[in-house]
Formats: C-alpha cells, structure tokens, sequence
C-alpha cells in the first residue's frame, strides 16, 4: 500500500512538473503581454502613407518569450508575420536578463525572479542563474530565428547590413531588419572582458541599467539611484569606440546627466515617454530631452500607460509632438516596448494607428518619416561600425 501511494505520488508530481513546463510560460505571457480594445481607426489616408514609411522600432523585449518568432502568434504583441502586417523594416529585439522581486517603477533591490522562467522554458541549464548565460542564448534564439527565416530577417551589425536592408526594401524585397540589444548591462556581471562576448554574440545597443542598480550605474527604480561607477565610465567609452548605441532609457537621473555629459556620439532613449505629458518617475524631463538632442540621439516613445499615461495611439503621438516642439522633429522616435510585459492598445500589426493619430496632430509627412523610422535609421548610420 505505502509502495503503491508512494507511486501515485511520483505520478502526480512528473504529472505536475509537466504542466507546469507546457503551459506556466505561456500562462504567464499571457497574462502580462497583453492587448486591449482600441477605438481607434487608421483612415485610408494614414493607411496610405503607412505603407511608404520606412518604420523602426527602438525596443521589443520578444527575445524573452518561448514562442516561435518566424509563426503568427496568438499572444504577445511582435512575430515575423505581424511585424510585416505593419510594415516595420528595423525592430531592435531587446535581451532581459533579470528581473527583481516586487518589479515597480519606485525602488528596486537588485534579486531576480527569471530564473523561474528560464527553467519554465526549459532554457540550457547555463541560463539558469546567469544574467550573462541569459542574453547570449537569446543571441543565440535570434540568430537562428534569422537562419530560418528565408532571408527575411536580415540580422543588423553593421552599416554595411544597414545599407544592405534599406537597398533590398527599396528594391521591393521582402526583408525586415533585427538589431540586437540589451537591457541592464548587469549581464556584464562586474566584468568589463564580458562585453567583448555580448559584441561577439551581435549586440550593437545596450541600455546600462533595467529595474535596479547595477555594478555600471543607477537605475531610475534602484535603491541608491546614483550616477555611472568607474566601471560604467569605461563601458561607455569603449560602447562608443565599438560602435555600441548607449540606451539610457530606465537610467536613474544622475546617470542620464553623466552619460550626456560625457557622449561624443548620439545618444538614445529606447522606450518610455516625456513628463511633460505623462508624469512618471520613468520618463525624460525637458532638460533631459534637451540633453539627448544636443548628441543627436533621439527618443524612442512608447505605447503603454506608465509611458504616455494611456494605451490609445493619441497619447505616444501627443508626447512625440511635445518633444517636437521642444527639440525639432529629428529627435523624435518610436519605442513601443512590445513584449515587454506590458498592456497595449494594439500589437505591431496595427502600428498604422500611430502614423494616423500623427496625422491627426497635426505632423507633415516629412516629420512623420522621421519620427516613424527615418531619425533611428540616421543615429545607427552615424553610431554602429562600418563593417
């Protein structure tokens, strides 16, 4: 008898185990990428003008997920067939590494809770618990995503793959172009040699901090919230002398002020909004946005609430016009932060919604070029390596 309930037990924990690897990733993405009902309408002029842009989107966080990038999915907001469906030439996958305990905008201590995911995915064991480990197989996930792809996704390391992408869209082929990024160099793991493996695996952007602060700087939701360490001093200047974009996008204040100061290339803000138009602790100020400008950066703006206080494509259009009319239109930019656990009115197949509420602000076309994909595509031609 007590061999026999021993038995079932095995049973119902191998039974258990098994669920919780076939459907705990997908349950919880769901549950976190999700989108909601929007109103909005993309009128046949809008829709028009879409299909003629040149569109980039400075951060998505799809490298995350356990889903197959190349299949239409049924969650989530970016895939290989909705990324077309919106017309989108260059996306900039992001890497997540770690994420703490309690994740908030306000104070964060630096734990981490995507070690549960990482087994849940059923990840290499190498990533389990390491940062490092973590973004070189999402390397890894986009490199053979772009393999498989049938040379629609056109991997972006250079100026030269820049050129190429733009010369083969021009020419009516069917490609989109996939940079590949980091956020929170704490996947360095205190060890400047670490960013010669993250270059090897193709990262050519890399934002310095994510939710809590870390051995390069201080993050806006840390608990110190202070400036760049040595380490980081020395991380941005060979991020410059590489070709690496700094991304200072969840950077605490002392942290922007520092890199600005320091730049002698363009600076970007991958995702988030302006506090003149939403206030939270997350988003540039006017002085910051001044700041990014003077490099000739450019600020990615966002679609979810915390960003642009609101899920409807008015609100990232409204805090790109406040950073047109503060700085000029070259510095404005899309950064949706799709699959970024994050709630959206609407997933990339629908982003034609931004191009028209653009419109609707009042944007000329030229601006609208621009600030859809033609400033980011400028920034990288002037930042990533020649070859």
């Amino acid at each position: 008898m007590v061999k026999r309930i021993a038995s079932i037990a095995i049973v119902l924990v191998a039974l258990g185990l098994a669920g919780f690897f076939l459907f705990a990733p997908g349950m919880a993405e769901r549950s976190m990428n999700q989108v909601v009902g929007t109103e909005a309408k993309v009128s046949p002029q809008a829709e028009a003008l879409h299909r003629t842009l040149t569109i980039a989107d400075l951060h998505g966080d799809t490298l995350l997920w356990q889903r197959d990038m190349l299949e239409r999915a049924s969650r989530g907001h970016i895939d290989l067939p909705r990324l077309i469906d919106g017309n989108v030439a260059l996306q900039v996958f992001s890497s997540v590494s770690q994420t703490p305990r309690g994740q908030n905008y306000a104070r964060n201590e630096a734990t981490d809770t995507l070690w549960l995911l990482a087994i849940g995915q059923q990840q290499p064991i190498r990533t389990w618990f390491s940062p490092l480990e973590r973004t070189l197989w999402h390397g890894v996930k986009l490199d053979r995503a772009a393999a498989g792809s049938e040379g629609r996704i056109r991997l972006i390391r250079t100026r030269g793959d820049l050129a190429t992408l733009l010369d083969e869209r021009q020419r009516g082929l069917p490609r989109t172009g996939a940079l590949f990024s980091v956020e929170g160099l704490h996947n360095l793991e205190g060890d400047f040699a670490n960013l010669d493996r993250l270059y090897d695996a193709g990262v050519r952007m890399a934002g310095l901090t994510h939710f809590f602060d870390n051995e390069i700087a201080g993050s806006m939701h840390g608990v110190a919230k202070g400036g760049l360490t040595p380490l980081g001093r020395r991380v941005v200047r060979e991020m410059e002398r590489r070709g690496m974009v700094i991304d200072i996008a969840h950077c605490s204040h002392a942290c922007v002020a520092e890199v600005l100061a320091m730049a002698t290339r363009p600076v970007v803000s991958s995702h988030g909004g302006v506090q003149a138009t939403c206030r939270e602790n997350r988003n540039l100020s006017d002085d910051e946005i001044r700041g990014v400008a003077r490099t000739g950066g450019v600020i990615g703006v966002g679609v979810w609430d915390a960003a642009v206080c609101g899920t409807d494509p008015v609100h990232t259009a409204r805090a790109m016009r406040h950073i047109r009319d503060l700085v000029g239109i070259d510095h404005v930019g899309l950064g949706t932060d799709f699959d970024g656990a994050v709630t959206a009115g609407y997933d990339v197949s629908r982003i034609a919604l931004i191009t028209s509420a653009l419109i609707d602000e009042g944007f000329t076309e030229e601006e609208i070029r621009k600030a859809m994909g033609g400033n980011v595509l400028r920034v990288l031609g002037q930042v990533l390596p020649e070859r």
